[in-house]
């Protein structure tokens, strides 16, 4: 993660315990994971928006975003109702530590930004090739983002496997 310590303006959001707690009975694929046990450590955890540490007991699930946050607010997202693969603790934990930064902020790391509307569709989105300022160029991103109005959300995903990341929302006025 980029070393810089100030406050980014556009807090990333993990999954949400109540998700959390489904998922690890039955993903957004209704199939059932096994955990296991990390060995190298690395693996990006939605849960607490940080890397595993070997010997961490955790699972790949099954997760669609979008449509845990369409359910909440009444969005329709139709065809943009992705699922993908996330990396979880396989046992509840205590979610994100306090942070001045944005998670797996890797200086070299390819990301997606793809911007959705309050009705769960996709307007507009943004590749960004992580600077060694990282924080700065994600926070100058979502600030690009929502400069347009219509713009509600932002999810972050890997370029490279297509993961989900995190979830940054439109602050409030």
């Amino acid at each position: 993660m980029d070393t810089d310590t100030r406050t980014t303006r556009y807090p990333a959001l993990p999954i949400p315990a109540d998700a959390l707690a489904r998922l690890r009975v039955s993903d957004d694929a209704g199939l059932t994971r096994t955990p296991h046990t990390a060995t190298d450590g690395g693996d990006p955890l939605r849960c607490c928006l940080r890397p595993s540490l070997p010997g961490e007991r955790i699972a790949l699930v099954t997760y669609a975003p979008l449509r845990r946050w369409a359910a909440a607010t009444g969005a329709e997202p139709g065809a943009y109702d992705e699922q993908g693969p996330v990396f979880v603790h396989a046992d509840s934990c205590e979610g994100p530590a306090p942070s001045t930064g944005h998670p797996f902020a890797r200086p070299g790391a390819l990301r997606v930004l793809r911007r959705y509307d309050a009705g769960g569709r996709i307007v507009g989105g943004r590749l960004l090739e992580l600077p060694d300022a990282a924080d700065e160029a994600l926070d100058d991103a979502f600030a690009d983002a929502f400069a347009d109005p219509a713009v509600a959300l932002v999810h972050v995903r890997a370029v490279e496997y297509g993961c989900f990341q995190f979830e940054v929302r439109r602050p409030a006025p």
